[in-house]
């Protein structure tokens, strides 16, 4: 049996590039959600707006919800799900550069865990291509230094389970539906949600004012905007997650998580065109050495 060989990288490529245009659009409006709501109460709507839509998708018959192997499914949804909230949750106390500069260092993991623990060649060709996409991401967000707590390693902990979950996409769900994917993981992590809320609803914080208190604000009246972009949000992650999802699905995870590196092009496109951010020099030799990543990883796994 050979299917698990039979990639799709092209394929795989466009649909990593669609996703993540598609995620940096969203993501330029979580700082407007985390004014006035809560992480938790904001993955429970989500989840609450998104699985209906894919209740019908599965009704018109444009998916399957049942999962093949039931199990899988539900462990790589958690894990996903567990990334997800670890990366929302330090966008509270540390600089959005430092997050997402830990959070893609996850297609070194990818690699790591490919190489290491499935055996998988990774030549010399593809480690470098990935340091050097790393090195791009660190010249165009340029983290801030100071001194590593346990608060500022928690974005690698995302990033060891995001490279995880996106393993075992490839590894335990081949053949699964996309759709029955897409469920699980939302559903999952709205059920995080519920519970985050419960917690803090038994055990009330003291919640500071706007976006720092966006992890310890339990359940409060939802105003018009935390409404709408939560929508906006939910459509915007159906349509990046479902991209994502078949990505990994079709290509090999450590070719495919390199074009994830894309997303920060993408942001820096959309936070020009919506609130007019420029990117200095810095960041253009650190989006240039994105790209240069990209090339290389696509000409090796052709070989």
């Amino acid at each position: 049996m050979n299917t698990r060989q039979n990639t799709q990288p092209i394929a795989a490529a466009l649909m990593m590039l669609a996703g993540m245009s598609v995620i940096g659009l969203i993501d330029n409006f979580v700082i407007v959600i985390a004014r006035d709501g809560g992480l938790w109460q904001f993955h429970a709507m989500r989840a609450g707006m998104a699985v209906p839509v894919f209740l019908a998708f599965s009704a018109l018959g444009l998916g399957r919800l049942r999962a093949r192997r039931l199990g899988p499914v539900i462990a790589r949804s958690a894990i996903f799900s567990t990334a997800m909230l670890i990366y929302f949750g330090c966008l509270a106390f540390l600089p959005i550069s430092e997050v997402v500069a830990g959070l893609f260092s996850a297609p070194i993991f990818v690699m790591i865990i490919s190489s290491v623990f499935l055996k998988k060649p990774v030549g010399y060709f593809r480690w470098t291509a990935a340091l050097v996409g790393f090195a791009g991401i660190i010249l165009v967000l340029r983290p801030e230094s100071g001194a590593v707590t346990w608060v500022s390693a928690m974005p690698l902990v995302a990033a060891v389970l995001y490279a995880t979950s996106a393993i075992a996409t490839r590894a335990w769900c081949e053949g699964e539906d996309t759709l029955t994917l897409l469920i699980w993981f939302f559903g999952i992590l709205g059920c995080f949600g519920l519970l985050g809320m419960l917690a803090l609803t038994l055990v009330p914080q003291a919640v500071p004012e706007g976006p720092d208190g966006f992890i310890l604000r339990g359940m409060v009246w939802p105003s018009s905007g935390f409404l709408f972009w939560t929508f906006v949000q939910a459509v915007g992650s159906i349509l990046g997650v479902g991209f994502l999802t078949r990505g990994y699905q079709v290509g090999d995870a450590s070719y495919v998580a390199i074009f994830e590196y894309s997303l920060m092009i993408f942001a820096a496109i959309w936070a020009w065109v919506l609130r007019g951010e420029v990117l200095d020099a810095s960041g253009a030799i650190g989006m240039a050495l994105i790209i240069l990543s990209g090339a290389i990883i696509a000409v090796r796994s052709g070989n």
